[in-house]
């Protein structure tokens, strides 16, 4: 994309109550958060601790009404939980009511979300597998057409969406691996990742450019998005204590996809110290050290990046970093390589 990269406010619903973070976005979007809201899509938290976990689809209805700015899922898995005809349903409602502003995030799930329905808990390849079949359904709900579907994974009997948004709403999908980002490319509107080794990252960018050119798409209209969690507060100790008591899944190198409940996840959690989160998350109560941080993603390409500070006192966070982070970031776009 050529526009000017923007800085979105991540809302994490494990943590907060949901009318707490409606008031913290709408003060988000006074702060310069110009890219909007990434709103986690989760049935149980990371932890106990957390101590929350709304509604998404609720959440954000409410949030297209007290905002101006564009949300979406980050990010919701069509096909446990949910049946894809359910998420195209919600998604195209959503995209009716805020034309322009609504982007479906998707994933290929975790157990701690979806295993509360039962039966068995497939391969990350089958996942990815049944993930992309979902996107086949939702883009031809989209269309408006009388849809019949009988797949590997998925039946659809007669299925009409009569609620549409006149543009069909942007799919984006969470991609950390090579394969999958050339699938994203070929099926999906812009890609979803988290922080990464900077190879890494050029490595999902290039394979999903592949996949778009595949498919006869402009990968250069397709949006880069990054989720960069962090811990910042007045001082480093409370900085560490956030991380350490908040987010403690940032410290865990391992894959958390298959952990099936928040206590098992806060059983693991307290073997996790400070040095467990080098390279994987920013722990400091230095502005200047978060400014390069985000500064560094910036000028890899990223086209939005939402921002998540683990610790409690959002109000601040948004308030410090709406006026001394974000007026110092340099937006304008870097032609990569």
């Amino acid at each position: 994309m050529t526009a000017m990269a923007k800085i979105g406010y991540s809302c994490s619903l494990e943590q907060f109550h949901p009318n707490d973070l409606l008031d913290w976005c709408v003060q988000a979007e006074h702060a310069g958060f110009s890219a909007g809201f990434m709103v986690s899509e989760h049935f149980h938290p990371w932890t106990p601790q957390q101590g929350q976990s709304a509604f998404a689809w609720a959440f954000m209805g409410a949030l297209g009404l007290r905002t101006t700015l564009p949300f979406g899922t980050g990010v919701t898995c069509p096909g446990f939980r949910y049946h894809p005809a359910v998420v195209a349903h919600a998604a195209a409602t959503l995209g009716a009511m805020f034309p322009g502003r609504f982007w479906l995030g998707l994933g290929a799930g975790e157990a701690l979300n979806e295993h509360i329905v039962g039966g068995q808990w497939p391969e990350v390849g089958i996942r990815s597998q049944m993930m992309f079949e979902a996107i086949e359904i939702i883009r031809e709900l989209f269309s408006g057409e009388v849809v019949r579907h009988h797949g590997k994974f998925f039946n659809l009997e007669s299925a009409r969406l009569y609620t549409r948004p006149e543009q069909p709403v942007p799919i984006y999908v969470a991609t950390a691996g090579p394969i999958n980002a050339k699938r994203t490319g070929r099926l999906a509107d812009g890609m979803i990742t988290v922080g990464a080794a900077d190879a890494k990252l050029g490595e999902l960018w290039a394979n999903m450019e592949a996949g778009a050119r595949e498919a006869g798409k402009d990968p250069s209209g397709m949006p880069k998005i990054l989720q960069l969690h962090f811990s910042w507060a007045p001082t480093d100790e409370e900085a560490e204590q956030d991380a350490i008591r908040e987010w403690p899944n940032g410290g865990m190198a391992f894959p958390k996809q298959d952990i099936r409940n928040p206590e098992d996840l806060a059983a693991m959690a307290k073997l996790v110290k400070r040095e467990h989160f080098v390279n994987r998350m920013l722990i400091s109560p230095d502005l200047d050290r978060h400014v390069e941080n985000i500064q560094h993603y910036l000028d890899l390409g990223f086209d939005e990046i939402h921002i998540h500070n683990v610790g409690r006192d959002q109000a601040r966070f948004i308030e410090v970093f709406g006026r001394e982070v974000l007026p110092r970031l340099n937006l304008s776009p870097t032609p990569r390589a």
